[in-house]
């Protein structure tokens, strides 16, 4: 037979309420526990404290006749016990040479310790009394510049019964009062302040629901939460913003895709009504291919922006680079550009996708010889940590260096019919793999380099 295993209650207000109410029950279930200890191993502390205490008192109740002698107990309510219960309570009040000048009983000696002798300060002591043990105690009263001590001893079982039958039932049942009230004021008074601590969370969570592509512009508020959470609202709203800001690239995207599409869409419709002539058929053709090529390459750049696409492998370089320059002496050699290659032997990345890293190197090798002119020679230097391509072409404008990896933007030199998505294919799978690519101008032409990060600095 299965038993569910108990869960911790997935609600932050109900977690505060149950650990709380927890350290509480704790809290009084070892003031329960001290207090039992106590009464069964301390029964004469609460004796010989109770006596000091009663002494004190007797001595703030002394009568004094007009020589300053001690004649009589001023509290009636002190007097009847003495009289009732004269073997189990007894009182003395001695003079500063131990002489007793006032007694409950008809007695002229004071109360001794058992084995002890008279002391007279303030101090507790143990003495038997017609066969009953007793507690006794003694304390010092300063009148009208003279020394007086006031002794009082009473018995362990008259501590014991009013300790059993009256303190005991009196303080277990204050203590369990005492706990009730303080379980159910401590509930209210915390319901009512998580309300106001949680509220804050409460907000930020109805806004968080009500975002959406119509308003990535909110923002949680952040005045009012706790320290604590302040950390996941700060990172929320960074997501916000990343999410935002993907979105928009997202649109941006489409309508330039949309853009470049229309044009060759728009005259293949216009030389399909006018009839295709003999004439028409290579600008028809050619209309197709560039929308074919557009669209392929609209579909590398959707792959490279998604990271599940990526299947990481060490990949050696050098085998790698020479079956790019191999695929791309075809397209190079109708230009008339010859490639050089240098590459470092047996050099191998830990990590990498083998057909990302194609694509990333043919592009850039594409883009090079697309703008190197006649007779020139385009470069291909790979190292483990930089590879590097530069082409002998005129190079772009200092201002149009942060346009290179904009989608759809091509170059004023460009001799292809290419979308202008190539070199932002090549920075999403950089970005995929951790690395950082970079265009400079080479003087001439351009130089576009990859920057290998290890994959421990990753």
């Amino acid at each position: 037979m299965h038993f569910a295993k108990p869960r911790w209650p997935n609600s932050l207000n109900r977690q505060l309420l149950v650990a709380s109410g927890g350290g509480v029950l704790f809290g009084v279930g070892m003031l329960a526990v001290a207090i039992i200890a106590m009464r069964f191993f301390q029964g004469s502390l609460f004796a010989q404290i109770g006596v000091s205490e009663y002494a004190q008192h007797l001595g703030e109740q002394l009568q004094f006749d007009a020589n300053g002698q001690p004649v009589s107990v001023g509290n009636e309510q002190m007097s009847w016990l003495y009289d009732s219960l004269g073997t189990e309570a007894t009182f003395r009040v001695l003079n500063d040479q131990g002489a007793v000048v006032l007694s409950s009983e008809q007695a002229s000696s004071p109360l001794l310790g058992d084995g002890e002798p008279l002391q007279l300060h303030n101090h507790n002591f143990e003495l038997t009394k017609g066969g009953i043990r007793m507690h006794g105690a003694t304390e010092r009263v300063r009148h009208a510049g003279r020394d007086w001590y006031v002794q009082i001893a009473s018995s362990e079982r008259l501590s014991e019964m009013l300790r059993s039958y009256v303190g005991a039932p009196l303080l277990s049942r204050s203590v369990l009062g005492f706990a009730v009230a303080s379980l159910l004021l401590y509930f209210v008074v915390m319901r009512f302040l998580l309300r106001i601590i949680l509220r804050p969370v409460k907000e930020a969570s109805a806004i968080a629901a009500n975002i959406s592509p119509r308003n990535l512009g909110e923002r949680l508020p952040v005045e009012g939460v706790q320290t604590e959470l302040r950390p996941l609202v700060d990172n929320f709203n960074a997501a916000l913003g990343r999410l935002e800001h993907n979105y928009r690239l997202q649109q941006e995207f489409l309508t330039s895709a949309a853009h470049e599409l229309k044009t060759p869409l728009a005259l293949i419709r216009g030389q399909i009504e006018l009839g295709l002539e003999e004439a028409n058929r290579a600008d028809l053709l050619q209309d197709v291919s560039r929308m074919g090529r557009q669209v392929q390459q609209l579909l590398h750049l959707a792959e490279a922006s998604e990271p599940r696409n990526y299947t990481f492998a060490p990949v050696p370089v050098e085998s790698l680079v020479l079956e790019v320059v191999n695929y791309m002496e075809r397209v190079a050699h109708p230009q008339q550009v010859r490639l050089q290659v240098d590459v470092e032997r047996d050099t191998r990345l830990p990590r990498a996708d083998r057909g990302a890293l194609f694509t990333l190197l043919k592009n850039l090798l594409e883009n090079a010889i697309q703008h190197s002119h006649p007779g020139g020679a385009v470069s291909l230097y790979a190292r483990s940590n930089l590879i590097s391509v530069q082409d002998a072409g005129p190079g772009v404008a200092p201002e149009d260096l942060p346009k290179l990896f904009t989608r759809f933007w091509r170059g004023a030199h460009r001799r292809d019919i290419g979308a202008g998505l190539g070199l932002s294919i090549c920075r999403e799978i950089a970005l995929a793999h951790g690395w950082e690519l970079r265009a400079r101008r080479g003087e001439p032409g351009m130089i576009f380099d990859l920057f290998i990060t290890p994959v421990g600095a990753l």
